[in-house]
Protein backbone atom coordinates (compact mmCIF):
# COMPACT_ATOMS: atom_id res chain seq x y z
CA UNK A 1 0.00 0.00 0.00
CA UNK A 2 1.71 3.15 -1.05
CA UNK A 3 1.51 6.61 1.45
CA UNK A 4 -0.89 7.97 -0.66
CA UNK A 5 -3.62 5.10 -0.52
CA UNK A 6 -5.62 3.38 2.38
CA UNK A 7 -7.48 0.11 2.12
CA UNK A 8 -10.57 -0.05 4.46
CA UNK A 9 -12.80 -3.38 5.09
CA UNK A 10 -16.21 -2.82 5.67
CA UNK A 11 -19.47 -4.30 6.11
CA UNK A 12 -22.25 -3.37 4.22
CA UNK A 13 -25.60 -4.31 4.84
CA UNK A 14 -28.74 -4.06 2.17
CA UNK A 15 -32.19 -4.99 1.45
CA UNK A 16 -32.98 -6.53 -2.01
CA UNK A 17 -35.29 -3.63 -3.70
CA UNK A 18 -37.25 -3.72 -6.76
CA UNK A 19 -34.12 -4.10 -8.91
CA UNK A 20 -32.10 -6.26 -6.68
CA UNK A 21 -29.37 -5.12 -5.05
CA UNK A 22 -28.47 -2.64 -7.36
CA UNK A 23 -25.20 -3.05 -8.42
CA UNK A 24 -23.33 -4.96 -11.07
CA UNK A 25 -19.84 -7.67 -10.88
CA UNK A 26 -17.12 -7.96 -12.50
CA UNK A 27 -14.61 -10.91 -12.44
CA UNK A 28 -14.36 -14.34 -10.87
CA UNK A 29 -11.97 -17.00 -11.74
CA UNK A 30 -13.11 -17.91 -15.67
CA UNK A 31 -13.34 -13.43 -16.41
CA UNK A 32 -10.35 -11.84 -14.36
CA UNK A 33 -11.26 -8.09 -14.05
CA UNK A 34 -7.58 -7.19 -12.60
CA UNK A 35 -4.95 -9.50 -14.47
CA UNK A 36 -4.09 -12.25 -11.62
CA UNK A 37 -6.91 -11.56 -9.52
CA UNK A 38 -10.21 -13.60 -9.49
CA UNK A 39 -11.71 -11.48 -7.17
CA UNK A 40 -14.99 -10.34 -6.96
CA UNK A 41 -16.01 -6.13 -7.96
CA UNK A 42 -18.64 -4.17 -8.40
CA UNK A 43 -18.43 -2.44 -12.20
CA UNK A 44 -21.33 -0.03 -11.71
CA UNK A 45 -23.91 0.69 -9.09
CA UNK A 46 -27.51 1.32 -10.84
CA UNK A 47 -29.30 4.78 -9.94
CA UNK A 48 -31.86 4.67 -6.99
CA UNK A 49 -30.93 1.28 -6.54
CA UNK A 50 -30.36 -0.07 -3.11
CA UNK A 51 -26.60 0.24 -3.03
CA UNK A 52 -27.01 4.24 -4.47
CA UNK A 53 -29.57 4.95 -1.64
CA UNK A 54 -27.15 3.31 0.70
CA UNK A 55 -23.96 5.42 -0.56
CA UNK A 56 -21.70 2.91 1.01
CA UNK A 57 -20.36 0.65 -2.27
CA UNK A 58 -18.70 1.72 -4.95
CA UNK A 59 -17.30 1.26 -8.91
CA UNK A 60 -14.16 -0.79 -7.94
CA UNK A 61 -14.95 -2.06 -4.13
CA UNK A 62 -14.00 -5.58 -4.16
CA UNK A 63 -16.53 -7.82 -2.27
CA UNK A 64 -14.88 -10.07 0.01
CA UNK A 65 -18.17 -12.17 1.06
CA UNK A 66 -21.62 -12.06 0.84
CA UNK A 67 -23.43 -13.31 4.15
CA UNK A 68 -20.14 -14.42 5.90
CA UNK A 69 -19.69 -17.14 2.17
CA UNK A 70 -16.16 -15.66 0.74
CA UNK A 71 -16.04 -15.06 -2.84
CA UNK A 72 -12.34 -16.58 -3.19
CA UNK A 73 -12.04 -18.88 -6.45
CA UNK A 74 -15.16 -18.45 -7.98
CA UNK A 75 -16.38 -18.88 -11.53
CA UNK A 76 -18.35 -15.43 -12.71
CA UNK A 77 -21.33 -17.25 -13.04
CA UNK A 78 -21.17 -19.16 -9.24
CA UNK A 79 -20.52 -15.43 -7.50
CA UNK A 80 -23.97 -14.51 -9.42
CA UNK A 81 -25.98 -17.22 -8.13
CA UNK A 82 -24.37 -16.74 -4.64
CA UNK A 83 -26.28 -12.81 -4.87
CA UNK A 84 -29.34 -14.13 -6.40
CA UNK A 85 -29.77 -16.65 -3.84
CA UNK A 86 -28.85 -14.40 -0.74
CA UNK A 87 -31.71 -13.37 0.23
CA UNK A 88 -33.85 -10.34 1.10
CA UNK A 89 -31.61 -9.20 3.62
CA UNK A 90 -27.74 -9.13 2.07
CA UNK A 91 -24.52 -8.53 4.54
CA UNK A 92 -21.59 -7.52 2.80
CA UNK A 93 -17.76 -7.80 3.50
CA UNK A 94 -16.24 -5.15 1.27
CA UNK A 95 -12.60 -3.88 0.81
CA UNK A 96 -12.41 -0.20 -0.55
CA UNK A 97 -9.60 0.63 -1.44
CA UNK A 98 -9.07 4.38 -1.57
CA UNK A 99 -6.90 7.23 -2.82
CA UNK A 100 -6.51 10.90 -3.07
CA UNK A 101 -8.64 11.03 -6.07
CA UNK A 102 -11.50 8.61 -5.06
CA UNK A 103 -11.62 4.45 -5.11
CA UNK A 104 -9.04 2.57 -6.27
CA UNK A 105 -10.47 1.32 -10.53
CA UNK A 106 -13.57 3.56 -10.34
CA UNK A 107 -14.59 4.94 -13.65
CA UNK A 108 -14.32 8.01 -12.53
CA UNK A 109 -10.19 7.53 -11.77
CA UNK A 110 -9.74 5.70 -15.25
CA UNK A 111 -11.09 9.03 -17.07
CA UNK A 112 -9.60 11.65 -15.20
CA UNK A 113 -6.49 9.97 -15.34
CA UNK A 114 -6.69 9.75 -19.74
CA UNK A 115 -8.35 13.18 -19.92
CA UNK A 116 -5.21 14.40 -17.53
CA UNK A 117 -3.24 12.71 -20.54
CA UNK A 118 -5.16 14.41 -23.11
CA UNK A 119 -4.65 17.78 -21.93
CA UNK A 120 -0.83 17.55 -22.31
CA UNK A 121 -0.90 15.21 -25.39
CA UNK A 122 -3.18 17.09 -27.82
CA UNK A 123 -2.06 20.81 -27.28
CA UNK A 124 1.68 19.69 -28.19
CA UNK A 125 0.35 18.03 -31.16
CA UNK A 126 -1.91 20.72 -32.15
CA UNK A 127 1.18 23.20 -31.37
CA UNK A 128 3.27 20.88 -33.57
CA UNK A 129 0.87 21.09 -36.64
CA UNK A 130 0.65 24.60 -36.46
CA UNK A 131 4.25 25.35 -36.64
CA UNK A 132 4.57 23.01 -39.63
CA UNK A 133 1.70 24.32 -41.63
CA UNK A 134 3.07 27.80 -40.98
CA UNK A 135 6.59 26.72 -42.23
CA UNK A 136 4.96 25.26 -45.15
CA UNK A 137 2.79 28.12 -45.91
CA UNK A 138 5.67 30.68 -45.92
CA UNK A 139 7.65 28.19 -48.47
CA UNK A 140 4.78 28.21 -50.66
CA UNK A 141 4.24 32.11 -50.31
CA UNK A 142 7.89 32.88 -51.08
CA UNK A 143 7.27 31.56 -54.97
Amino acid sequence: MSAGSQAAVEEIQLTRGPSGLGFNIVGGTDQQYISRDSGIYVSSIKENGAAAEDGRLQEGDRILEVNGIQLENLLHNNAVELFRSAGEHVVLKVHHQTHLNGPLGSRSDRDSEGTSLALIVVPIVLAAVAIFAFIRYRRVAKF
